[in-house]
């Protein structure tokens, strides 16, 4: 039995819950999954989404707008941390009495009413390697419950209220929310240089993925990640190590380009196990896939099982995602926003048969791309050719001084463009048959790839 945390107790006194930004990819599985327990569930949103059609299909009554009306039968208000604190119902909630809490302290509570959650961690990666072990325990039959932070394409959502006692949940490092969770099993990917502007050195990023590991009792870990290692230091669980090289318990071997994806042989101890043929671009889905497969593995999933489900397996939405041909040109779009993920996105394009590869990259935050704008040069310069939008700023106020033109100025071949009309006409402009043009960053610069699909489409 898990240790309750304070706050826990107040989901097993309530009935009726309100979830503020319910159409949030990060709320609406939650949603789903109290839904399936039985709680009356009221939300409100301000724009209407497909998870939030998700929502409204289950019976779920969703106000459009925030009013404080909408709380006033509630026992419980949950909401998202991009909600502020004067948003209206929140206010409501606390002049009303009404207990309020936040979406990860939610997650962590509902972590420890399963009995086999997997908690997936890391700066890359999180939401392939969480959506390759949904698909592969779905496949399976084992009716998992999941919390993703991407759409996965077979259940066309963020998530799943299964009937087992297993949850697969994304667990994201951000102001430590992961560690509000109880995971028994910790997948950690990779550790890299983000967030620091919360973190503020490498040596406390890396201790707080330490304290997430040390809540399992079992631990997959990249070992060729070297401060994935580091986090690993000192922890009891049993270790499994997944990479490259063949010191790792699981480790890909005879890794050749496929058609897709790469195909290689997956190695355990040094004996073939299975060969994959993946239809997910890039080598670093290599890795993604290596996990998901050690993590199934031991959760009782035959190899033959989980090869057949990799290989069904053609990314989460917005993880180089194909979106169409248009005017003999390729659009895809990638969540990349950090860049180490932005290169390896650049590089798997580059391993296709395109003529060109096409950039069109939203940065995320001021502060990051301040700290990180000499690594995201290097990692933009591998296209051919950039196209640049103004920084979205999200939270931040721009006190760096730092701008898009910045990085465009050094790049051969860049421009910044405003406007996501705008930045539509420009791709058709640029883009020639035989090219792949890639819409990337953390936003919104999809809407600008939608707007080329209504144009051309």
């Amino acid at each position: 039995m898990k240790q309750l945390r304070d706050g826990d107790k107040i989901i097993s006194q309530v009935k009726h819950i309100h979830m503020i930004g319910i159409g949030g990819s990060g709320m609406c599985p939650l949603a789903e999954i109290l839904h399936s327990k039985g709680y009356i569930l009221t939300g409100s949103d301000n724009n209407e989404s497909d998870p939030l059609k998700r929502i409204k299909g289950l019976g779920i009554k969703v106000f459009m707008g925030h009013n404080p009306e909408n709380v006033k039968d509630s026992e419980l208000v949950v909401y998202s941390a991009a909600i502020s604190r004067d948003n209206p119902e929140l206010v409501a909630a606390r002049e009303l009495g009404i207990p309020t809490m936040e979406r990860s302290h939610l997650l962590g509570a509902l972590t420890r009413c399963y009995d086999n959650v997997i908690g997936v961690c890391g700066t890359h990666g999180k939401t392939t390697v969480t959506s390759m072990i949904t698909q592969i325990l779905l496949l399976n039959k084992m009716e998992p419950t999941a919390v993703i932070g991407g759409r996965l394409p077979l259940i066309n959502s963020n998530g799943i209220a299964g009937n087992s006692q297993t949850m697969v949940c994304e667990a994201c490092e951000f102001v430590d929310t992961f560690l509000q969770m109880s995971p028994d099993t910790a997948v950690l990917l990779n550790i890299d240089n983000d967030h620091l502007d919360y973190f503020k050195t490498m040596d406390n990023l890396i201790l707080s993925f330490h304290k997430f590991l040390a809540m399992s009792s079992k631990c997959y870990i990249n070992g060729d990640d070297e401060l994935a290692l580091r986090a690993a230091k000192g922890i009891d669980a049993g270790l499994v190590t997944f990479g490259f090289t063949d010191k790792n318990d699981y480790y890909a071997d005879n890794i050749k380009a496929g058609k897709f994806g790469f195909c290689f042989d997956v190695m355990q101890n040094g004996k073939k196990i299975t060969g994959i043929e993946l239809h997910a671009p890039g080598r670093h889905n290599v890795l993604n896939a290596l996990a998901a497969f050690a993590v199934c593995s031991e959760q009782g999933v035959s190899a033959e099982g989980i090869k057949q489900a990799i290989e069904k397996f053609t990314g989460a939405g917005r993880r180089f995602e194909f979106l169409g041909e248009y005017n003999g040109f390729t659009l895809a779009d990638d969540y990349a926003h950090h860049p180490t993920e932005i290169k390896a996105t650049l590089n798997a394009a580059k391993q296709l048969s395109y003529k060109r590869v096409i950039a069109v990259f939203q940065p995320f935050t001021f502060s990051r791309t301040e700290l990180l704008k000499n690594e995201f040069i290097e990692a933009l310069s591998v296209a051919d050719k950039v196209i640049i939008t103004p920084i979205m700023g999200s939270r931040e106020i721009n006190t760096y001084g730092i701008s898009s033109e910045y990085i465009a100025e050094r790049l051969p071949d860049a421009v910044v463009v405003d406007g996501f009309a705008n930045i539509a006409d420009k791709i058709i402009e640029v883009a020639d048959k035989g090219d792949i043009v890639i819409t990337m960053g953390g936003g919104d610069i999809y809407k600008a790839a939608h707007i080329v699909q209504e144009k051309l489409g």
